[in-house]
Formats: structure tokens, C-alpha cells, sequence
């Protein structure tokens, strides 16, 4: 568990106890009234006093994300920044008010289902959230990032289950982030970081967790889930698990400029090596495009290495299946070295990718991708309904193209994201933004874990009825005393300027 902000480098840190846990969670829960209970505005300032705190710390948390992640100093400072950016949006999010969707109707007696009494709508905190981070995003998507981000927005205390790839990050991580919200004000048992794999199962089973936000692999999401549910009084399981982003070109795409659709795929897969949750795993080109020059350039790729041991054994097991299944040919072998892993490419073809959908269009994480060529567009739309669901899909394709609606239309129903004529590995923190979709890229496909709606997950809808004004919330007084968006009688009621 996370205890002085004062900590000292340890090579192993211990796994937190049962009992510590349960002091940790009991202590989130005693919290959480108080927590939710703030104004919007002084979380927000909250939130500001984190992203500043990180931001002064990066001299000490970019080198221990380096050593633990093997990543680049640019990529970790990019990425602490667009974790700080993130906090300080939510912040902007809290003030703005509309997250709360407030809906106030008061008493009609002529309305025209009966008489109606005055109700009063808006969302409140879930309680604690446990988070278990990412090992592929040590800042963006850990200790500090998007779950926590949002979760803390929107009023509910955050565990974190540090990470295995990157503790001793995790552990100086959540000690800024402590600190920076004990000096703010915020409530004793707002925060903490507990350590261990038997202690991420219990913390999921534990009566105080009210919901819990998860980033990493299909079979170690989909356990944990399960877990959630199978409580006697099962709670939101929030997981990101695995896609394969695929990628569609049309004819007239591939006719108009092939040469740079195959470069911008190569960056894409081979970006942060082949690491990203939205790699295109798979690219569907027409029968005939010329592969050779996308051939030479990923044999020219230089290494790069992968984050840990186990995510090396499991790319290394994931290639193998691919590379031995008949259907497929080995264009770039790729494989480990001094400096990391080379990029690999395989080819197949549309018909393979419908005929054994379940073993090519799976996930493989890290730098390996396939190309599949296809003898007719209407293959695309069958590859497409064969997909499962997806974080990302793309469509690379000409004004007018004829298969284009009919393609965005399936792509649409699986996944969260569609792309035109671009490449899913960027993934903006925007209020537009969905990363999420249908099983198995998350677990729940009503919500994002990137963006400003990813609040919303950690919210639930209360109405109050006939309640006296002095009893309810600020939020749906009259009067408007937070100056908040409120839809009054159905009209949308702006806020004062």
C-alpha cells in the first residue's frame, strides 16, 4: 500500500495484506460522501493541484518509467503531459457543470399523463473504483490516468492496483498524487495505491468497491469481470481488453496513391512497437497491390524493445500462431535482438481471414501486422460482419466510392471508433472522443474510457421527489445556485454568464 510520500527506491515491493486493503477500502468509503459532496468547482481545483504536482515531479518520474517501461524519454515525457493535460480538462468539465445532466420538472397538476409532481434529476457518485492501469501507457493509462482522472471528476475515491510492469512508478506516482490531494483539502482515504495479484481479485470482491475501471489483456479482463459479477451484489466492470483495428482499402483508395496508404500502415503498426491498443492488426488490400516496396521498408525497420518479458512471451507466442497457420505466408520474419524485436509481416487473403476469422483476426500485441487481399469489394463488407468488436476501424477510400457507405454502415455496429483516410494509433483526449466498443474491445460498449464522457461511468442517476429545498442537492435547487446547464420543463435552461 501506498504510505509516506517520502518513498525510497525498492526493487520489490511488497504485496498489500488482506487487512491493509480492507482498511484502504474502508477508508475510500468513509471518504466518499464528503468527496462527492464538494462542489464541482473545488474538485476541479483538486484536479488542477494533481496535474501540477506531476508535472513539477517529472524530473523523478520520467527516468523510473524509462527503467521500468523501457520507452524513450520523449514518449514518457509526451505521455506525463498528456496525463496532466487530461486532469486539467476534467477540471474544465467540472466547471462547465453539464456532466451532471441536471433536469428539474417541477409540480404540474395539468400534465398530460396526470398530475405531476415536482422531480428533480441529476447523477451522482458510484463510490470507490478500484483501477487497474495499463502497462503499454505507464502515466496516461496507470496510476494517474484516464480511469483515475475520471473517476475522481466525477466524485468517487480511486484504488489503484499498481501495475507489475512498473510498480516502483506506480509507487512514486500515487505518492504526488496523494500528497497534491491532502494539501488541497481533499478528504483522508481519497486516494491510495495497493500492490499484489491476489490483492487486485479481492479488491474487486470487496464490499466497498463500487465499480472498477481496467486496461490490459482479454483473458485477464474478461477474470476479473467476472468476478465483479459474480458478487452478491455485482458491480460496473469497466475493462478495455483487446482489438484488432482493422483496416479497409477500396479499389480506387489503392489505385489513387497505394504507395502512401502501405507507409502510413507500416508507421501505424510499428509505432511505440506495435505496443498501442489501436495497432492495425490486419489491412485489407485489393488482389494485385504491389507489396514489395511496403516489404523492404518494414525488413528495414530497426528494432525496438518491448516493455516487458511478458508481453515479449506473449508476442512471440501470438506471431508463431500466425505465422504457422496454412493459410498465411511469412513476408518479414522479423524477431528479437539486442536492440528488441524487428518488425514481422504476413500475408493471407479475404476468403482465410472469413473461413478462420477466429484464429487470424485476433489480437497480436506488439510490431507484426497481416495483409489480406481481396478479389472483390464485397469482401470487405463480409470481413467486416465477421469482425468482433473493435476499438477502431478504418476505411481508406475515394470521394464516391461505392462500397464506402455500405462498409461504414457495418463498421459502424463494431466498433467505437470509425476512421476515414487515416490511421487509428493516434487516440485524442477530446470531448468527442469514443475509445470503447462492443466485446471483446471492452466490456461495456455504452461508454469510453478516453474523452470527456468517460465521467459518465462512474455516475449514477438519482431523482428526488417532492423533497423540500433545504434537503436537496445544490445542483437542483431553485435558483440555480451553481450556475449550471439544467433542462427546466423539458427546455434547456443555460447557465448565467
Amino acid at each position: 500500500m501506498l504510505g509516506d510520500p517520502d518513498v525510497t527506491d525498492s526493487t520489490a515491493i511488497p504485496d498489500t495484506t488482506e487487512a491493509e486493503l480492507d482498511r484502504v477500502l474502508t477508508a475510500a468509503a468513509a471518504a466518499a460522501p464528503a468527496f462527492g459532496a464538494l462542489r464541482p468547482g473545488e474538485r476541479g481545483a483538486m484536479l488542477r493541484a494533481v496535474a501540477d504536482a506531476l508535472d513539477a515531479a517529472a524530473d523523478d518520474l520520467v527516468p523510473i518509467a524509462r527503467a521500468e517501461s523501457r520507452l524513450p524519454e520523449a514518449r514518457c515525457r509526451g505521455e506525463l503531459a498528456r496525463t496532466t493535460f487530461q486532469l486539467r480538462l476534467f477540471a474544465d468539465v467540472l466547471d462547465e457543470g453539464s456532466y451532471l445532466e441536471v433536469a428539474v420538472d417541477t409540480a404540474d397538476p395539468g400534465w398530460g399523463m396526470g398530475p405531476r409532481p415536482d422531480v428533480r434529476r441529476m447523477l451522482v457518485p458510484l463510490g470507490p473504483v478500484v483501477v487497474f492501469g495499463a502497462s503499454n501507457f505507464p502515466f496516461a493509462f496507470s496510476t494517474a490516468g484516464g480511469d483515475t482522472a475520471s473517476a475522481l471528476a466525477a466524485g468517487c475515491p480511486v484504488v489503484v492496483k499498481g501495475h507489475p510492469g512498473h510498480p516502483r512508478l506506480a509507487e512514486r506516482t500515487g505518492a504526488v498524487v496523494a500528497r497534491a490531494l491532502r494539501a488541497a483539502g481533499a478528504p483522508d482515504g481519497v486516494f491510495a495505491v495497493v500492490f499484489g495479484e491476489e490483492t487486485g481479485r479481492r479488491a474487486v470482491l470487496h464490499p466497498r468497491t463500487a465499480a472498477v475501471g481496467f486496461t490490459g489483456s482479454i483473458p485477464g479482463g474478461r477474470a476479473l469481470h467476472d468476478l465483479a459479477a459474480s458478487r452478491a451484489e455485482p458491480i460496473p466492470f469497466y475493462g478495455e481488453l483487446g482489438s484488432v483495428n482493422p483496416v479497409f482499402v477500396t479499389r480506387a483508395a489503392a489505385a489513387a496513391r497505394a504507395a502512401e496508404i502501405l507507409g502510413g500502415y507500416l508507421d501505424s503498426f510499428t509505432l511505440g512497437a506495435g505496443q498501442f491498443c489501436t495497432k492495425p492488426g490486419v489491412l485489407l488490400v485489393p488482389e494485385g497491390t504491389r507489396l514489395d516496396g511496403l516489404v523492404a521498408q518494414t525488413a528495414e525497420r530497426a528494432a525496438a524493445p518491448l516493455l516487458n518479458d511478458r508481453v515479449t512471451t506473449g508476442h512471440a507466442a501470438r506471431l508463431a500462431e500466425l505465422a504457422d497457420h496454412p493459410a498465411t505466408e511469412v513476408l518479414v520474419r522479423g524477431g528479437a535482438g539486442a536492440d528488441g524485436w524487428t518488425p514481422a509481416l504476413l500475408r493471407t487473403d479475404a476468403a482465410a481471414l472469413l473461413a478462420h476469422g477466429e484464429a487470424l483476426l485476433g489480437e497480436c500485441f506488439g510490431p507484426t501486422s497481416l495483409v489480406a487481399g481481396y478479389s472483390d469489394e464485397e469482401q470487405l463488407v463480409a470481413v467486416a460482419q465477421r469482425l468482433q468488436g473493435q476499438l477502431t476501424a478504418t476505411v481508406h477510400a475515394e470521394p464516391g466510392d461505392p462500397v464506402a457507405a455500405r462498409l461504414l454502415a457495418v463498421l459502424t455496429e463494431r466498433a467505437g471508433r470509425v476512421l476515414w483516410n487515416g490511421w487509428p494509433t493516434g487516440v485524442s483526449v477530446t470531448h468527442a472522443m469514443t475509445h470503447g466498443g462492443p466485446y471483446p474491445a471492452t466490456t461495456s460498449v455504452l461508454h469510453t474510457s478516453v474523452g470527456t464522457t468517460a465521467i459518465r461511468r462512474f455516475l449514477r442517476p438519482v431523482s428526488y421527489q417532492s423533497v423540500p429545498q433545504e434537503l436537496l442537492p445544490e445542483a437542483v435547487r431553485d435558483g440555480n445556485p451553481l450556475n449550471l446547464p439544467r433542462r427546466v420543463n423539458g427546455v434547456l435552461d443555460p447557465p448565467r454568464s
